[in-house]
């Protein structure tokens, strides 16, 4: 024994109680002046909200691991009548989100990229969104039951954001624009159960559906169904409630 002694030490990583207590996942500062490479983008979304006649995207998105010093640069472009595409907003954030205001109806394209501090750019990620009245039903399911139909419209392109107002009439309506006047609204859903004991077999009802969102309304349109006719199963349906009164 001399009266030396070996010292050995590791660096701090201020990020390790993270690490341990949520899980992340952390890039190490680097050593070199060209910096870590920035993440890609994952999971982009956007969400059309209505903002008194003009309206509002909410775009988000993540990262598969965290990176000190990282931002996002975002390109929000809108398609010309030309067919072009014309910048309508530019912006940065640190975020994992970003909200866009004062949009008018119109295509968009949505571009997102990871920057480091250093000014590196990760790989584009894009996504593309109509700000617009959605589609009217492409098909719509009558399915009839006792004193019953339920009606299930379908879109040809899935939309998450779209439900559908119901409007019933005994009569058909031969102008469509006269649905509001002359049928009765039943509600807006996915689908509708319109149930009366007035709801009888052998005779027409109709349907005038029209599919609706955030921005507005498709047209009307017209589907034509039955109640079952299923004298078994309405006996059924009335068992235990008929009396010899009623056979006479």
């Amino acid at each position: 024994d001399d009266g030396t002694y070996a010292i050995t030490a590791v660096q701090h990583v201020p990020e390790k109680e993270s690490i341990v207590d949520n899980g992340a996942s952390f890039d190490p500062q680097p050593g070199t002046i060209h910096g870590t490479v920035p993440p890609a983008i994952q999971h982009l979304t956007t969400e059309i909200l209505a903002e008194e006649g003009q309206y509002q995207v909410l775009a988000r998105w993540d990262t598969p691991r965290v990176v000190k010093g990282v931002s996002f640069s975002l390109r929000l472009n809108v398609a010309a009548e030309d067919g072009s595409d014309r910048l309508v907003s530019s912006a940065g954030t640190p975020d994992t989100q970003y909200r866009f205001r004062g949009l008018t109806p119109g295509r968009y394209t949505l571009s997102v990229r990871a920057v480091n501090s250093q000014g590196q750019q990760g790989d584009l990620a894009s996504t593309q969104f109509s700000i617009s009245a959605p589609a009217a039903p492409s098909f719509i399911e009558l399915t009839p039951g006792y004193f019953q139909i339920t009606a299930t419209p379908r879109q040809a392109v899935y939309d998450p954001t779209v439900q559908y107002e119901f409007w019933f009439s005994d009569a058909q309506i031969t102008d469509i624009y006269q649905v509001e006047n002359a049928a009765r609204y039943l509600g807006t859903a996915l689908y509708w159960i319109a149930a009366s004991v007035n709801i009888r077999p052998g005779r027409d009802y109709y349907f005038y559906i029209r599919a609706v969102n955030q921005v507005g309304k498709s047209a009307f349109v017209e589907a034509t169904g039955q109640a079952s006719n299923d004298a078994a199963g309405y006996l059924d349906f009335f068992k235990g409630q008929i009396t010899e009164s009623h056979l006479g």
